[in-house]
This record gives structure tokens, sequence and C-alpha cells, in this order.
């Protein structure tokens, strides 16, 4: 199996990690305050997760997921990055992050912000409009009536490929948004956020998105 490297140790992070040791994945976590803080996370992944600092979960991963809060962008390290497909869960709450006016002006998504900051990286927008908790509770086997869908953007096709696969070993079907530019259609605040759907609905509640 891969080794991923998760940049972020929050709820989303950490559910996650879950879900990818109990698939065979190595994970090397670090989050914001240093690998010393995350002993227990580590523990409670059995000892198949190791701590890092951000650069050495970048370096180290094979490909990657970025789990920070937006403000944080800045702080992601781009080299080890490069050339490697990331994830971007992130959701802009301007109440957190303060005002980004080229979110606020509809300039931009999250995720062009993060491929703008990850130049030589393949992002694809995934797992950031599901409750952390269900990423590991809600899945179910393909072909299951009714199965939850997770909807994906990417500007790079095998990136958009990629977290097809990975949806489908969570147990999630997938709903192609296109470029990372349409990805505002699954951001907070749009039909799709937070609400469990199936595909048909999926794709029902993402042409109702306005911006």
């Amino acid at each position: 199996m891969s080794t991923v490297g998760i940049i972020g140790a929050g709820h989303i992070g950490t559910a996650l990690a879950h879900g990818l040791v109990a698939r065979g994945y190595d994970v090397v976590i670090a989050n914001s305050r240093g690998p010393e803080t995350l002993t227990d996370l580590i523990a409670s992944l059995d000892g198949k997760a190791r701590a890092a600092t951000a650069s050495e979960a970048a370096d180290a991963a094979d490909w990657a997921i970025v789990t920070v809060p937006l403000k944080a962008l800045p702080d992601i390290p781009a080299a080890p990055l490069a050339g490697k497909i990331v994830l971007d869960t992130c959701n802009y709450y301007p109440q957190r992050d303060g005002r980004i006016a080229a979110l606020d002006e509809k300039r931009a998504t999250t995720s062009q912000l993060m491929q703008e900051h990850l130049p030589d990286s393949k992002v694809a927008k995934a797992f950031n409009h599901i409750v952390a908790e269900q990423i590991v509770t809600d899945g179910s086997p393909a072909g299951t009536p009714d199965r939850r869908a997770l909807a994906t953007a990417s500007d790079h096709p095998e990136a958009t490929a990629f977290v097809t696969a990975l949806y489908d070993d969570f147990g999630y079907d997938t709903v192609d948004v296109g470029p990372l530019g349409e990805s505002w259609r699954v951001e907070r605040d749009q039909p799709a956020y937070v609400v469990r759907q199936n595909a048909d609905e999926l794709r029902a509640n993402l042409a109702r998105a306005t911006r």
C-alpha cells in the first residue's frame, strides 16, 4: 500500500487517518502544534501511523491530504508535494479564516487557491461536504441501493480518477463536478453541503447551487 501524508489532524484528518489505516495504508500525519501533540491519536491508530512535521509528512507521501483551516494554507509546504495528488478537504469560514477577497468576490474557489499555492501538484476536492464522523460510518458496498455519493473536482483527470477509486474504497459513489472552478457547487451553504444524498440527489443539488 502507498503512504499517505495527512496535513491537519482535526476532525476530518483524524477520521481519514482511521479510515486509511483500516484499509492498509501507511499514514504520516502532521498538525500545526508539532508531532509531540499527536501521541494519543497515534496510539488510537494501533501504531500503524506516525506523527511528523508538515514538511516530513509531505515528503513521505505518495499522495497527500490537506485538511487545515483555510487561513493556514500559506504554511503548507509546496516543494515536497510537487508532482503528487493532493486532496483538498478545506472549507471557507470567514469567522475563523478572516476575509479572503478572492472568495468573497467569487473570483476563485477554495480548491483553486490550493492549486495556486501548490502549482506543481494535482489538487482534487474531496471529503469536504460530509460530517467528519460519517466518513467511516456511512459507506456501503458498490451497488447498494441509495448508496451515498460524494463529489470531487479537479483540473487533472488522473486526480479525479484517483478520488473516484478512493471514494469507492470508503463506500461511496462519486459525482464529478468538473474542474476546480466548479467546486464552489459543493462548498459551504450550497444545497449539497453536509447532507446525505445519493448520486442522483447530489447531481440535482449541484445543479441547484447558486453563486
